[in-house]
């Protein structure tokens, strides 16, 4: 699959916002600091099409961006932000099951965790809140390059033994440094948009 066109076409907050396009769509969710920015660069090949910021919590919308006219790719908002206040949670909470509840066109949600880390209670309550409106989820695990060679088996098992995946769904390690998983990624995209030719 190439990249020969991406933008960000759409910031939406609720659903009548949305693109009326039936475009596959593919939803981005992690932790504010897990590297969403940086995932949806690296995938796209460009180089500052989402902001990567150094102050986490900074997308409040849901920002739809188009890929080669045919697809979309959907970042919402990171959670487990200590700073963003309680009230602001619930409101991007809101706007993330809004989407869920009803939307067709989604074929996948890439969630991102820190492959560094054990999945936090916010990953696993994320991942369980993905499962009950049955979605199909693949979860990428950033920053694999800074993990060596010998801790790589052990944090695997961490994070599968932690979220316990459903049969379906899958892990593929990922950098956007070496661009370790961006094949991977771009593939699954591809089957899963069911588009002969992109």
């Amino acid at each position: 699959m190439e990249i020969k066109r991406a933008e960000l076409e759409v910031v939406a907050i609720r659903r009548s916002q949305y693109p009326d396009r039936t475009r596959p769509e593919f939803l981005l969710v992690g932790r504010s600091n897990v590297g969403k920015s940086s995932f949806i660069n690296t995938i796209l090949s460009r180089k500052n099409l989402a902001h990567t910021s150094s102050r986490p919590g900074k997308t409040r919308t849901l920002n739809f961006y188009s890929v080669n006219d045919t697809l979309y790719l959907i970042d919402v908002p990171g959670y487990g932000y200590a700073q963003v206040d309680k009230k602001t949670q619930a409101k991007f909470g809101m706007m993330i099951e809004e989407y869920l509840e009803k939307r067709e066109q989604l074929k996948r949600v890439f969630m991102l965790i820190d492959f560094r880390h054990k999945p936090t209670e916010d990953d696993l309550l994320m991942y369980n809140f993905l499962k009950y409106y049955n979605v199909p989820v693949t979860i990428i695990a950033t920053k694999a390059d800074k993990v060596g060679s010998s801790k790589k088996d052990r944090n695997l098992k961490v994070i599968l033994d932690t979220l316990d995946l459903v049969v379906g769904d899958d892990l593929i390690l990922f950098s956007s440094v070496t661009k370790l998983g961006v094949k991977e990624v771009l593939q699954k995209i591809e089957e899963l948009s069911e588009i002969e030719t992109i």
